[in-house]
């Protein structure tokens, strides 16, 4: 049953609060020009840090190819990209309040484009590995940077258009990246575009930050005040995380001793960090928000969303990739079919949610409900399906994704101040960078064990001289086996992903109800 109870959204920052010193506009009723130009640069630099991770990765196949690449020494390249974006996130915020959001900016944004310029004339794997690694670093600190900013400079009234930007990184650019790999490697033919793509967005990030924000000095004071042993513990323990997560499938898990050290010690080093982070005084990112119900209860939420997610992307295009043989141009509509809803639909479930008769907790259920039966309609494909089946599942994730994403961003910043912004980014955008790995790995991970699983069956199955595997020849036995495991094991965790989906809903209703802001409300 839901919890009726209501909050009162606090009107006082936390008298420590180190967010305070960030030169940032505060809330108003009449959004200036220059605040609107910025969160426009921001944004775009966030969804190009988004294309930059999805579009390398998807496009990676191709960069292989060209330059004469194995499989395994290339997949580093991801996995160092993932590294860099992991290991940033707590920390962002905290840098561009201390070297100035506009510098911080500028800096990052003009150090991906110019190794995206570079990338594609490399051809040591070694180099291309590192560079990737620092590109994934400075991308990382990118959409922390939206959040907060929607947080700092927004009114209660406006905030959750601004949040429904920032929604999109998880429901439109993976996504559209899809199209976009697959124009650059087969409709232009060039894989060096999967590189140079963000160039142009980050050129226009920078001017329209640089136009809206006004120079500042650094403020070297904070530097002494940095959780700087937490911070080297984190860094390290993400870095092995990343390691475990993105290579664990490939190196068979605990069957690995790579895989096995790097699982064990990145996470007794994370947990230290953590640790470290919840006594300083002045921590990177402030563990004491998940006390409240909606913040900690959001947290979980968030993480297995990401995951349940993974059923829009990965799984058809593994699916189709496997079993009808699609390049990713071929996949392209798939993904277009969910991304382009989003460009209107996170603004509309914006407006619903800002109604005074509208329950969010109700918003962000029903969306949960969409993706599930997304799911169970996927769970019913058959070795036959092509693009065209997964139609309807597509349709509904498209509806159901925004409103749980921006449903849950509502009862979730509803109740942090802005003055807390920096602190609720760090720890929201670590968990959107890990559920994304613990999601990849999860889908690989179920692949091989229910694929291993439904191969055995199959075999065992054939021996019997009734079925129609037995009219097979031994190479035709092989190839339908092969195919029948892959459709099952997809199958299974569409229905997993569903199952996890419907469980979701209790949680959402457990968390308390945010009445919508008055149009007068200026500050939270």
């Amino acid at each position: 049953m839901a919890n009726s109870m209501t909050i009162t959204i606090p009107t006082k920052a936390p008298a420590n609060s180190a967010a305070e010193t960030a030169t940032v506009a505060k809330p108003t009723s009449h959004l200036p020009v220059k605040v609107m130009l910025v969160l426009l640069g921001i944004f775009i630099s966030a969804m190009m840090a988004g294309l930059n991770n999805r579009v390398g990765a998807l496009g990676l196949i191709d960069v292989r190819g060209a330059l004469g690449f194995g499989v395994d020494g290339s997949s580093w390249v991801t996995t160092s990209y993932l590294a860099g974006e992991l290991l940033i996130t707590p920390f962002a915020t905290w840098f561009a309040i201390t070297l100035s959001i506009r510098r911080f900016h500028t800096y990052t944004v003009a150090l991906c484009a110019v190794i995206a310029l570079i990338l594609p004339f490399i051809h040591d794997l070694s180099l291309l590995i590192a560079l990737r690694f620092v590109q994934g670093m400075a991308s990382g600190a990118l959409v922390p940077l939206l959040m907060m900013m929607a947080l700092k400079a927004l009114p209660l009234h406006l905030r959750l258009h601004g949040l429904a930007l920032y929604a999109m990184t998880a429901t439109f650019s993976p996504n559209i990246a899809i199209w976009l790999t697959g124009q650059w490697t087969d409709g232009f033919n060039d894989w060096r575009l999967i590189y140079w793509q963000v160039i142009p967005l980050c050129v226009l990030a920078i001017g329209l930050v640089n136009a809206g924000l006004p120079k500042e000095e650094i403020k070297y004071p904070r530097f002494s005040q940095g959780n700087w042993l937490g911070m080297a513990l984190g860094v390290v323990g993400m870095a092995l995380l990343t390691i475990a997560l993105t290579q664990g499938v490939r190196l068979d898990w605990f069957n690995s001793t790579l895989i096995t050290l790097s699982l064990i010690s990145g996470v007794i080093l994370f947990s230290l960090y953590l640790l470290t982070e919840w006594y300083h005084p002045t921590p990177f990112i402030d563990l004491r928000l998940l006390g409240r119900r909606n913040l900690g209860l959001g947290a979980i939420i968030f993480t297995i969303l990401l995951i349940v997610l993974m059923s829009a992307t990965s799984l058809p295009l593994n699916f189709l990739a496997a079993l009808q043989e699609y390049r990713i141009y071929q996949s392209a509509q798939l993904g277009l079919i969910v991304a382009l809803p989003q460009l209107v639909l996170g603004s509309l479930v914006a407006l619903l949610l800002y109604k005074k008769w509208t329950d969010a907790r109700i918003v962000f259920s029903i969306g949960l409900l969409l993706i599930a039966c997304a799911c169970f309609f996927g769970a019913e494909l058959t070795a036959q399906w092509n693009r065209e089946q997964f139609l309807i599942a597509q349709v509904l994730q498209a509806v159901g994704q925004p409103m749980a994403v921006v449903s849950m961003l509502f009862l979730m910043t509803s109740i942090v101040h802005h003055t807390e912004g920096p602190y609720f980014s760090g720890i929201i955008n670590t968990l959107r960078v890990l559920g994304t790995l613990i999601g990849g790995a999860l889908v690989g991970h179920l692949l091989v064990i229910r694929g291993n699983f439904h191969t055995e069956m199959l075999i065992e199955h054939s021996t019997s001289s009734n079925t129609v595997f037995s009219e097979l020849s031994v190479a035709g036995l092989g190839q339908a086996i092969a195919q029948q495991s892959m459709t099952l094991s997809v199958a299974d965790i569409y229905r997993i992903f569903g199952v996890a989906a419907c469980l979701l809903i209790p949680l959402v209703l457990r968390m308390t109800h945010i009445p919508a802001p008055s149009a007068q409300s200026n500050s939270n």
